[in-house]
């Protein structure tokens, strides 16, 4: 008989889903089956991006990431030594889980880490299943008792996910990012729109680079929109965590998240509360 799950360690569940952030209200209405898995795996990216910062010295965070992986491994094989490791592997459908996925998240977070390019558009999509929905598909393994039915369900969903918070995060960050090395941007779509290094790291973005951006927020807003539409019907009311995560992406990325100090928690809960709501009443 398998013992009672123990409460995920501080601080890594704090950081797993900071109050007001994307990711808690995700978690906060998921339902019972997916709460503690997405936990688990919102822990798990929260150290790992934590590291892709470019605040974060590249040399601990190669060391770091490097370790990440050997532990990846030791999950899939059964032998995980960190506390958010170990929690994943007490969860109750854990053997079904494909944890080889979250060594690949890893191997992506490092090339980010090293700053190798994306040399053209459609590798984006790639990169960022690796990184990011890979973690996800993981995630929905250890919430059902039918797994593979349930990843062929998914993917699609996470897929434009991932690839839409992908380019909302470069969007944010790729001034920071430019400034330590690393080019966020496929190098062709750079080349095409004629920005060099020394745009991507003004204080006023030029006008080639506002264009280029405002054509990456279409992209996303359509990312987010199809990850919302191709998860099935049937399928939303198990998986309302991930109607959140798009629904209330798509609206930070056209800027309307409130200032610090105003009501824009409030605003969130109710668009989160709507969108987890519309969801499960598709049956």
């Amino acid at each position: 008989m398998r013992s009672p799950l123990k409460p995920l360690e501080e601080p890594y569940r704090s950081r797993a889903v900071p109050p007001g952030t994307v990711r808690y209200w995700s978690w906060l209405f998921s339902t019972r089956d997916s709460r503690e898995p997405l936990l688990g795996i919102y822990a798990l990216l929260a150290e790992w991006r934590a590291l892709m910062d470019p605040d974060t010295a590249p040399a601990v965070a190669q060391i770091k990431l490097a370790w990440w992986h050997e532990e990846m491994r030791r999950l899939a094989a059964g032998t995980p030594v960190h506390p958010i490791s170990r929690y994943l592997a007490s969860l109750p459908r854990s053997e079904a889980a494909d944890f080889a996925r979250l060594e690949r998240a890893v191997e992506a977070a490092a090339q980010h880490l090293d700053g190798a390019p994306l040399e053209r558009g459609e590798e984006l999509e790639t990169h960022s299943s690796a990184l990011r929905a890979n973690p996800l598909i993981v995630a929905a393994r250890l919430a059902s008792d039918r797994p593979d039915e349930t990843e062929a369900h998914v993917r699609g969903c996470v897929t434009a996910l991932a690839a839409a918070e992908y380019l909302a995060g470069a969007i944010a960050d790729y001034r920071r990012e430019a400034r330590c090395g690393r080019a966020v941007f496929p190098i062709e779509e750079l080349r095409a729109a004629r920005i060099e290094d020394a745009d991507l790291v003004a204080p006023v973005p030029p006008p080639r680079v506002q264009s280029y951006l405002e054509g990456l927020r279409r992209r996303a807003a359509q990312s987010f929109a199809t990850a919302a539409d191709v998860l099935p019907h049937a399928e939303r009311p198990r998986h309302r965590h991930l109607m959140v995560a798009a629904t209330l992406g798509a609206r930070h990325l056209h800027g309307r998240e409130s200032a610090p100090g105003t009501d824009f928690r409030l605003r969130d809960l109710y668009c989160a509360w709507s969108a987890a709501r519309r969801a499960a009443r598709q049956n």
